[in-house]
């Protein structure tokens, strides 16, 4: 059983979370399957639907691993504005070849020197960058504690990297790439500046693009206090991405089977 730390408003509304390494799913709603999945379970799980789960990336999503991603920062700018939280989602795939998620990795960061911190932006958030029980790591290490297991998903999954999932995914990528470049890390598990974006998904099925209506549109329950936190609108992104590829994969078994992309 994971163990985590839980802190009472340090980033104002609701709860959050100090150093996170695996958070179990919420309970399945609306065609979501998802699965409780521990740290030290994952590997086992892992080696157990490889095959499937190969098979599924390959088909699916041309070998790619789909990792939903959310960030909190200080603005909108990423080479000036400070990254805050990040939270990731690694997805997986069940025995009924359903997309569902697995788990979640989550840290507090640390403002890069001389990064500028917006002030309707940290109205939003409500983050108290000051607040020692943040326990935020520094860049570098807040994104390799982050890429870590995203990369042992990849290796378990045959994948050949991560693909970020978001809603408004470029910004969400652009943070994370300026972090990258920042920091120096050569191993960014992410492709540079492909993503699969819930908004354009949102939309087009169900005429939603924010993500509130969108999740409510779906079916799922959205609760606007715990909105703005990293893990919570990284987890509903998910939890809407695998219901609405789950309810497509009919018209997708229905195309001609298509050889391998070549590398």
């Amino acid at each position: 059983m994971v163990q985590f730390l839980a802190l009472t408003k340090v980033s104002g509304e609701g709860h959050d979370l100090a150093v996170m390494v695996i958070l179990q799913p919420l309970e399945d709603d609306g065609g979501i399957q998802a699965t409780g999945i521990g740290q030290n379970d994952f590997t086992g799980f892992a080696h157990r639907g490889n095959d499937i789960g190969s098979e599924y990336f390959l088909a699916r999503f041309r070998g790619f691993l789909p990792v939903v991603v959310d960030v909190e920062t200080g603005g909108f700018n990423s080479a000036t504005d400070a990254l805050l939280e990040v939270a990731a989602v690694i997805l997986g795939v069940d025995e009924n070849g359903m997309l569902v998620r697995r788990n979640t990795v989550f840290c507090h960061v640390e403002p890069f020197p001389g990064a500028n911190l917006e002030k309707a932006s940290m109205e939003v958030n409500g983050i108290k960058v000051d607040n020692p029980l943040r326990l935020a790591k520094k860049e570098q290490e807040a994104l390799a504690h982050i890429f870590k297991p995203i990369r042992q998903a990849i290796s378990e999954n045959g994948c050949t990297r991560a693909v970020l999932v978001g809603h408004n995914a470029h910004f969400d990528l652009g943070f994370l790439n300026a972090a990258v470049a920042r920091t120096g890390i050569k191993r960014n598990p992410f492709h540079p500046f492909s993503c699969f974006d819930t908004v354009t998904l949102a939309g087009s099925l169900l005429g939603q693009t924010v993500l509130a209506r969108a999740a409510q549109a779906a079916g799922l329950p959205y609760d606007t206090k715990e909105a703005h936190s990293a893990i919570y609108d990284a987890e509903i992104t998910a939890d809407l991405y695998c219901l609405l590829i789950n309810r497509i994969k009919p018209l997708f078994d229905a195309l001609p089977v298509s050889p391998p992309p070549s590398q």
